[in-house]
């Protein structure tokens, strides 16, 4: 797909190849200098390819490394679940809150409370607000456009990357695409398993 330099939100596509997307945040942003966000075909070097994986990285919460965090920007709330807070001793710290939260399956959740932690994405830290919900999800976080947009953060699933800009320049986390496979093998079992039983 080619963009012809179209600006949506402060940010600006430039054109490029089919295989490369470029991205210019706009002068606005003056925590770091001019800095183009570009995916390459590079940096798919290493993936299983062709693949439809989801985007699920390691991420620093505190001073806890939790595996197993989807990065999913269709939503408005980030979401951590209970046996996260509950592991690492953090369920007093939890403000009681209760929002009712829609599935793209029609199915809801309520959530139990909220809370307001540290993440560390590669060096940079920012104090993240959690919704915390007790359910069967094979994610201990999912991070949605409230922790992308606050860090200006631009995921690709097809490069399993995440790049965003810093004082130090443009970071990124590499996803783990063998967690991916292992968690979607999972969610497969289990919907065989309740086809069967049924």
């Amino acid at each position: 797909m080619t963009f012809g330099g179209n600006e949506i939100n402060g940010v600006t596509f430039s054109p490029a190849k089919k295989t490369k997307v470029s991205v210019t945040h706009s002068k606005r942003l003056r925590e770091v200098a001019e800095d183009d966000i570009t995916f390459t075909e590079e940096d798919a070097d290493g993936l299983l390819l062709p693949h439809k994986d989801a985007l699920v990285i390691s991420l620093n919460v505190l001073h806890f490394k939790i595996k197993r965090v989807l990065v999913d920007p269709g939503s408005s709330s980030n979401i951590i679940q209970w046996r996260v807070l509950e592991q690492a001793k953090l369920t007093g710290s939890i403000i009681p809150a209760t929002k009712l939260l829609a599935g793209f399956n029609l199915t809801s959740v309520t959530t139990r409370g909220e809370i307001l932690l540290p993440t560390n994405a590669e060096g940079v830290m920012k104090t993240t607000l959690f919704e915390e919900v007790d359910s069967e999800i094979g994610y201990n976080i999912i991070l949605r456009r409230p922790w992308l947009h606050e860090r200006k953060v631009v995921p690709s699933t097809y490069h399993q990357l995440l790049k965003f800009p810093s004082l130090e320049g443009i970071k990124q986390i590499r996803g783990d695409q063998p967690v991916t496979r292992e968690i979607n093998t999972i969610s497969v079992s289990s919907s065989k398993g309740k086809e069967h039983a049924a």
